[in-house]
């Protein structure tokens, strides 16, 4: 007895370490990023860093807004169209699909999580920019908002899928039982039992999709242009400023990083310590959208 004791006391330590490993990592990574970008933030400001929309090195601009607010839009307008889908997909595969025709499906799916991007990106290149290319828009270039946005959404899709039906599945079978049997249908007791009652797994599957989306670098910086300008529509229609070209935080630190020194190389660094904040801001929303459901 003393030594099952004694063994299950050094696996709860083991896994304390573990946790705490974790978090010291994500520190560190913090610091490091940090520290290199003190330079950016002493001598440029971080007003004019955040809110300055001209991204200039050779003549000490660095204002990095465009690229946030194009980061954002590329992020959300993913989110947006890769949900919908792969709400739909685990849905399917959790209490629709025979149980072959799951195994098909999941195999599928699980298999574009295996696509390294830069391949995502080449068929963005090949077949999706010449498609938006075709929009009778004057200056779309096919390369942009809306191909970016395109190619995240289904680099996204395996991800939210294959945890949102985790999240279904777990859902004990009383719920769905019990609403059968008050005399709901299969797809009222989805929408109104199964749904609801995996919400956590189903929002932290949104989060892990969001972080992919926009942590993105290669594929962005194969379809959506690199331009650094503010994105504004082409035409008098709101509607084109989905073709117009941008530039992701990511992508902005992937394409100068190579030759990046001094104050520029830090201001890189900054970029990052803005995304890492970001992308804080974006789970702690979340979270905070998950407690809040909760006590209501």
């Amino acid at each position: 007895m003393q030594r099952r004791y004694r063994i299950d006391k050094g696996i709860k330590y083991l896994l304390f370490f573990s946790a705490i490993v974790s978090i010291i990592i994500v520190f560190l990574i913090f610091f490091f990023i940090f520290q290199s970008s003190l330079p950016a933030f002493q001598q440029i400001g971080l007003r004019n860093i955040l809110l300055e929309t001209t991204w200039r090195p050779t003549n000490g601009q660095y204002g990095i807004l465009a690229m946030i607010v194009g980061s954002v839009m590329v992020t959300f307008m993913a989110i947006v169209m890769g949900v919908p889908l792969a709400l739909g997909a685990a849905i399917f595969l959790a209490e629709v699909a025979p149980r072959a025709v799951q195994n098909v499906f999941r195999s599928a799916i699980q298999l574009l999580a295996g696509i390294p991007s830069v391949v995502y990106g080449l068929f963005g290149m090949v077949v999706l920019v010449p498609i938006v290319r075709r929009i009778p828009v004057p200056g779309n270039s096919g390369y942009g908002l809306l191909s970016a946005a395109i190619v995240l959404a289904v680099m996204i899709l395996p991800t939210i899928t294959s945890v949102t039906e985790d999240a279904l599945r777990a859902v004990p079978r009383s719920y769905k039982e019990a609403s059968l049997a008050l005399g709901a249908t299969h797809w009222q007791t989805i929408i109104h039992v199964m749904i609801p009652a995996a919400k956590s797994g189903i929002i932290a599957a949104l989060i892990l999709g969001v972080g992919r989306a926009i942590g993105e670098t290669m594929a962005m910086i194969m379809v959506i242009g690199n331009s650094v300008i503010m994105p504004t529509p082409l035409t008098d229609n709101p509607l084109t400023i989905f073709l117009r070209q941008a530039r992701t935080l990511t992508g902005n630190i992937a394409v100068e990083i190579n030759y990046a020194t001094g104050l520029h190389e830090s201001m890189l660094f900054a970029t990052g310590v803005v995304l890492f904040i970001l992308i804080m801001i974006i789970n702690a929303s979340a979270h905070l959208i998950l407690r809040n459901g909760e006590r209501s």
